[in-house]
């Protein structure tokens, strides 16, 4: 009877084992603060477990051509279009999550700069000693910033102070520590970090507005735990964790 009751026991717990499954995501930095609130809530609601590893978006890409294989991905969505486009990514398991803007950052306690249109902007940026933001050839933000230096014809001005250093790779430190005067990131990627400021949004003319999205791998042979997780990030009830983290409403499908 004791050997029937030890068996049933370690039955069940192995049945129990057996409904959690290990969920491996790939993402870019920008919802990482969001990321860090909302996953361990999944976790709990459902046995599963997720892992993540944190890259940036050229890199990432990098990989998935080159046959890399997680369970999911979380990354700008014209490049989900594209990945559901060559077959890599499933156009019937993804989510819009938010749209991420860039802003502007000094050490806590600097001076702020006016960064409130084009031409103040401009001016901050020209009367800093030092700025950084991400690389041009390894993120969307960093891409996009060094156009904006050739639209305002700035760029020739810019190089002797600019350094390229990835938020994931210490880009907010770098303001924190005085090493950059002004450092220019995802809003995401700097509202959570502590010694600097954030002033503020840079000006619409020159905004990337880049829509973050969630999709699940075509090569995924049991994908419903992942699928889980892209409903389960783009819920309406998560709308103000998104929110808090640096996100607004994706407007889009």
């Amino acid at each position: 009877m004791i050997i029937r009751l030890m068996l049933a026991a370690l039955a069940s717990i192995s049945g129990s084992a057996a409904l959690g499954a290990d969920i491996h995501v790939m993402t870019g930095g920008a919802p990482k603060e969001v990321l860090a609130v909302l996953t361990p809530q999944f976790e709990q609601q459902t046995g599963h477990k997720v892992h993540f590893t944190y890259i940036v978006i050229a890199a990432m890409q990098q990989k998935l051509a080159a046959g890399e294989r997680p369970d999911m991905v979380l990354m700008p969505v014209p490049a989900i279009d594209a990945r559901v486009k060559d077959g890599i990514l499933r156009g019937d398991a993804r989510a819009a999550l938010g749209t991420v803007r860039i802003g502007l950052v000094v050490r806590k306690g600097a001076a702020a700069p006016d960064i409130s249109t084009p031409e103040h902007f401009k001016k901050g940026v020209l009367d800093a000693r030092s700025m950084v933001h991400s690389n041009p050839a390894a993120t969307p933000s960093g891409a996009h910033l060094a156009k904006v230096w050739e639209q305002l014809g700035i760029a020739d001005a810019m190089k002797p102070k600019l350094t390229f250093r990835n938020a994931l790779d210490g880009g907010a430190e770098s303001v924190m520590n005085g090493e950059a005067e002004i450092g220019l990131y995802p809003l995401s990627e700097v509202i959570a970090e502590r010694g600097i400021t954030v002033v503020g949004l840079i000006p619409q003319e020159v905004q990337l507005n880049t829509v973050y999205g969630a999709a699940v791998l075509t090569a995924n042979a049991a994908p419903e735990p992942a699928i889980a997780f892209v409903k389960f990030l783009a819920a309406p009830a998560n709308a103000r964790r998104w929110k808090d983290g640096g996100f607004e409403p994706a407007n889009v499908k």
